[in-house]
């Protein structure tokens, strides 16, 4: 389609399949430790912080704040208008869980690091890539 920029879809897995088919129903999903809660990204077999393995995915928010962000003025493939903005977002259930993504909706100059973002997918063949916008209502 020709309003999607072309993007690099991942091999989907067992181990991935949540994150990355979670936003046909609108949900961003990590892995998340039952014992400790902790969420757990990119997804592993045993939690890092109690060891755990019992593992299941479980949906957040989607509400995030851009930590930093970069501008790609160079187009090393067919990609989305150039500049367009890579950013590492922090997702507001957990401190230390962040995602490396877009932002979209919004002109690359007007990013900025502090800026509360809401997630949106983009659906590519069985994936829905999680991207970020912002977000009009802060709380």
């Amino acid at each position: 389609m020709a309003d999607k920029p072309f993007r690099l879809l991942p091999r989907l897995s067992d181990r991935n399949r949540h994150f990355w088919q979670g936003g046909e129903h609108g949900e961003l999903r990590f892995l998340r430790c039952e014992p400790c809660r902790s969420f757990i990204h990119p997804p592993q077999p045993v939690c890092p912080d109690c060891l755990g393995k019992q593992l299941a995915p479980a949906a957040v928010s989607g509400r995030a704040t851009v930590l930093t962000f970069t501008l790609n003025h160079q187009p090393w493939v067919p990609s989305p208008d150039h500049p367009y903005c890579i950013a590492i977002v922090e997702i507001e259930e957990q401190r230390g869980l962040r995602l490396m993504t877009n932002i979209v909706h919004c002109p690359a100059e007007r990013v900025s690091i502090g800026m509360p973002v809401q997630v949106v997918f983009e659906k590519h063949e069985d994936v829905w890539i999680p991207l970020f916008e912002p977000r009009e209502d802060p709380a």
